[in-house]
């Protein structure tokens, strides 16, 4: 599976989304939709733009009973999207039966992903907020290992730590990572952050890019260089 960019959709509309997607005249990138535009328009915008020729990335992040966890992924299943995801603090019964509900009759399904820690967290936050004492890249090993085992696909995780998921789960457990900024751009919110073309150094399968795409003066052309430095 090659290397892709996939464009955070993070917009609160579904004209905001589409207005964006209507920038890109030469190419469909795969786009990441997550709670805010989901909440906000349902499912009917995840096929809409589905239809539009996007691959599509829909990013939930769902936490809860192994059983509810399963039935509400035959539903997100039913969209015919590219990706999911939830996390894998759930356990490894949540993601197996996580596993089972998104897998559809004839045997196909979404790339299932397991969010191992948010790049917004921080050792410092972990120990205090989460009372989670162990080193912050022992957790994200650990979590990656159960996703595995699960045999989910792969982890969201830092770009940071893409190649110790690779050594400890193999190099086709994909690795799908925000946290991902232009050299000269500001870190914003993230904790771990490095450039699209550190990114695939590191071993990303994928990178997630929001802000410098989505509020570049030319959109488009950003996508491209990030494409540019991340595929070659």
């Amino acid at each position: 599976m090659g290397k892709d960019v996939i464009i955070a959709l993070d917009l609160d509309s579904r004209k905001k989304a589409l207005d964006f997607l209507d920038g890109f005249s030469e190419e469909k990138p795969f786009v990441k939709i997550g709670m805010e535009l989901y909440f906000a328009e349902g499912p009917a915008v995840v096929r809409e733009i589905k239809a539009r020729g996007h691959k599509i990335f829909l990013d939930l992040k769902l936490h809860d009973i192994p059983n509810t966890v399963k039935r509400s992924m035959a539903r997100l299943s039913e969209m015919d999207v590219d990706m999911v995801n939830l996390h894998a603090a759930g356990t490894k019964a949540m993601m197996e039966a996580a596993l089972e509900g998104l897998t559809r009759p004839d045997g196909t399904r979404p790339i299932l992903i397991a969010v191992t820690q948010l790049t917004s967290i921080s050792q410092e936050r972990m120990e205090r907020e989460l009372l989670i004492e162990k080193p912050l890249d022992q957790v994200v090993m650990h979590y990656a290992q159960c996703a595995a085992q699960a045999g989910l696909d792969g982890v969201v995780c830092s770009p940071l730590e893409a190649g110790k998921v690779h050594d400890a789960c193999g190099n086709s457990f994909l690795t799908v990572t925000p946290g991902v900024r232009f050299a000269e751009g500001p870190a914003g919110d993230q904790a771990r952050v490095t450039t699209p073309a550190r990114a695939r150094e590191l071993g990303s399968d994928y990178i997630v890019v929001g802000r410098p795409i989505l509020q570049a003066a030319d959109p488009a052309s950003a996508y491209r260089r990030c494409v540019e430095e991340f595929v070659g």
